[in-house]
């Protein structure tokens, strides 16, 4: 099965997945969404069966979702697909695993991980789940995992959630479990900024992207776009949304601009003529371009690419 890869390959598998520049939640337990979710503009859609989902409620909600992935409109979508499972430590993990690891299914949203050791044994879970569900290995995309950081130790050990194992596909910033607790506002930039730049360098060690968090107030959307332009010039990738409303607004801070296309475009240009001369080092638009700014002009037509934004 896919933990027979080497990790370098497992990653490699795992990073074939279009941008994610808005992510909706839609609750387990209300499958009458399924169909708008799936209809709308969102990147990626987070199915929930953690907090959107009462207890009583959640053996119905995880048949729900088994239904929607074995189902055709699964199989001629286009989504980056997400299920947040329950936490490890509750009665629920195995469970929702079990039903929802099924081709289609891109990732798995772990919660609560207070661990590198919590991290592997979702992995563990996933890999057996594919095994049971009749994953063929080859043709059926391993499902990576989006791990939240969300309380204070997941941020101080964000770097070890991040690298604990290949299936590690993204970080996920989660401020409310995170900030409420503890009486920080929400507004305060200065301690959002400090939380997202430690998950932000964290997952960066681990070469994953970050997601920025949901923000709640439905109703504030200059706060919802200025907390995502933050969020972008911080290199975070995307945000999760909450409500449709708030898809369109993500989409478009998340998108490169035309004249960050342009530049880069310029700039993989360039680097072609410099190698041809065996020049390391060079200068476009007035900016000097050596290795780590071609990588970042290259990451950028790739976003554009996948967008289809640009020609490869």
């Amino acid at each position: 099965m896919h933990s027979e890869l080497p990790p370098v390959l497992l990653r490699r598998e795992l990073r074939q997945t279009d941008p994610m520049r808005s992510k909706l939640f839609v609750p387990g337990s209300r499958p009458e969404l399924f169909a708008k979710a799936l209809a709308s503009a969102a990147d990626g859609l987070s199915f929930d069966l953690e907090d959107a989902v009462t207890e009583a409620r959640k053996p119905q909600a995880r048949q729900a979702l088994a239904d929607l992935l074995a189902s055709p409109d699964v199989a001629r979508s286009a989504k980056i697909l997400i299920v947040r499972v329950n936490a490890l430590d509750t009665p629920h993990f195995a469970a929702d695993v079990a039903a929802v690891a099924r081709p289609g299914l891109h990732l798995i949203n772990l919660p609560k991980a207070e661990s590198a050791d919590d991290v592997r044994r979702a992995a563990e879970a996933i890999e057996r789940a594919e095994r049971a569900n009749g994953f063929r290995e080859g043709l059926d995309r391993p499902i990576g995992l989006l791990v939240n950081v969300e309380s204070p130790r997941s941020l101080r050990i964000a770097h070890e959630l991040a690298c604990a194992h290949p299936r590690v596909a993204g970080m996920q910033l989660g401020l409310g479990d995170l900030f409420e607790p503890l009486g920080i506002s929400r507004r305060d930039v200065a301690a959002v900024q400090h939380v997202m730049m430690a998950l932000r360098l964290a997952a960066g060690e681990a070469g994953v992207p970050a997601y920025d968090t949901v923000f709640a107030d439905i109703a504030d959307q200059d706060f919802f776009v200025a907390e995502a332009q933050r969020a972008r010039l911080m290199g975070f990738a995307g945000k999760s949304c909450i409500h449709p409303s708030q898809i369109a607004l993500a989409n478009a801070v998340f998108r490169p601009t035309d004249d960050e296309i342009a530049h880069a475009q310029r700039v993989v240009t360039a680097a072609q003529t410099a190698a041809a001369g065996e020049v390391g080092a060079f200068v476009v638009d007035g900016k000097m371009i050596d290795p780590p700014f071609l990588a970042r002009a290259q990451a950028v037509l790739e976003v554009a690419v996948r967008l289809g934004l640009t020609q490869p």
